[in-house]
């Protein structure tokens, strides 16, 4: 198999048809084979080999850039610009009440800072990597001579109560489930704190949010996002090549970026009843399943467990709560070569009711409920093969 994605990606432009069907079956991890494979079918590499190198030194250029204006820039101490104390209360002060002021800029940011914050410190709390130092901090953010704040300092430092940005939206179940599978650490403070000139990785994610969050003033940051950056961020963050694992950071960013241009919509409160919104998609998985197994579905119906009440976060998440991470990893190698988008992930989420369709049968409510709510089976690849009988049975 490792053969096989060599040949394909030896080739100067890659038989994008090719490497789908290979990719769909799953990726290798040898050789940095899926964070390359990734990174062509999110469209951030483009299909022509010759011009990958120049591509991803502009797009890291770009990145370093967004760095020093987003999160550099307004840190550094006014004092330091040779401005002189009294100059920059008459340009601009906590208490402006005008909308452009950068103080206000600030305020608000710090706000949705707030929310990535303690989203992004219990991400995947099962594993230790993300709490871990990484090899390439950034050398921009933790120059001794800067004289700014990091984000961690800058959420230190606030005192600001954070609003929750994202509250329940399905008005029933949250997104984050009581999983056997995530245990929450009780407070920050069970964190080590990593000395000066560390970082872990959780701040490489938190960064990469806020500066999506900046760029993206319409959607900014809605909780859920951390969950998909997370696999995106470790997959590009453990890649055996250290020239391509050393930009993870950047590389990441972009991916995040394509990836939510498809998926912007399930995150998108005032869509959700279009055609592009999660409500749809959600009514689409029961359709199928009508057409699959009418016996199931009429069951469902009968006992009124609607489809937000767990395909939602199934759907919104791309299944990144349910599983394990080694499991959504392989779950998205099969997504990410959909070449209908997501259309498989609806066939993914009808495969995982099907397969539990007697115990479906048999509970009541509460029974199926906890069922769904914390789905049963971690053997990701008996609910890929049957989603493929799925498909193919069409």
């Amino acid at each position: 198999r490792i053969a096989d994605f060599q040949e394909v990606l030896g080739e100067p432009t890659v038989a994008l048809s090719k490497l789908r069907d290979l990719c769909f079956s799953g990726i290798p991890f040898d050789g940095g084979l899926r964070c390359l494979c990734w990174k062509i079918l999110l469209n951030y590499l483009p299909l022509e080999k010759a011009l990958w190198s120049s591509l991803l030194k502009k797009q890291r250029d770009l990145y370093s850039q967004f760095l020093k204006e987003m999160i550099i820039q307004p840190g550094i101490a006014k004092a330091n610009l040779g401005v002189s104390r009294e100059d920059v209360t008459l340009e601009d002060h906590p208490l402006n009440p005008n909308p452009d002021s950068r103080w206000n800029t600030y305020f608000k940011d710090n706000e949705v800072l707030l929310q990535i914050d303690k989203d992004v410190r219990r991400l995947y709390p099962d594993m230790a990597f993300f709490q871990r130092p990484t090899d390439y901090p950034c050398l921009l953010i933790l120059d001794p001579q800067n004289e700014f704040e990091t984000l961690r300092k800058r959420v230190e430092q606030t005192t600001l109560k954070s609003q929750t940005v994202a509250r329940n939206r399905s008005g029933v179940t949250n997104v984050r489930p009581s999983s056997p599978l995530k245990t929450t650490p009780n407070s920050l403070s069970e964190y080590e704190v990593l000395p000066n000139g560390c970082e872990a990785h959780w701040e490489v994610v938190e960064r990469i949010l806020f500066i999506y969050a900046k760029l993206n003033p319409g959607i900014a940051y809605v909780q859920g996002m951390n969950e998909i950056v997370g696999p995106l961020y470790y997959t590009f963050a453990t890649d055996p090549n250290s020239e391509w694992k050393e930009h993870a950071e950047a590389d990441t960013f972009f991916c995040f970026t394509n990836l939510m241009a498809e998926i912007r919509d399930n995150f998108i409160k005032s869509l959700d009843d279009s055609q592009c919104g999660i409500t749809y998609k959600m009514e689409k998985v029961y359709s199928t399943l009508k057409e699959k197994d009418v016996e199931l579905y009429l069951k469902l119906q009968e006992q009124n467990i609607k489809p937000q009440f767990f395909a939602f976060r199934w759907l919104t998440l791309l299944l990144s709560q349910e599983f394990l991470l080694p499991d959504v990893i392989r779950i998205w190698d099969s997504l990410f070569a959909d070449d209908k988008r997501f259309d498989f992930l609806l066939l993914v989420c009808c495969a995982m009711l099907t397969l539990i369709r007697d115990q479906l049968l048999e509970g009541d409510f509460t029974l199926n409920m906890r069922l769904l709510q914390d789905y049963p089976i971690s053997d990701v690849h008996l609910i890929l093969k049957k989603a493929k009988e799925l498909q193919d049975s069409k």
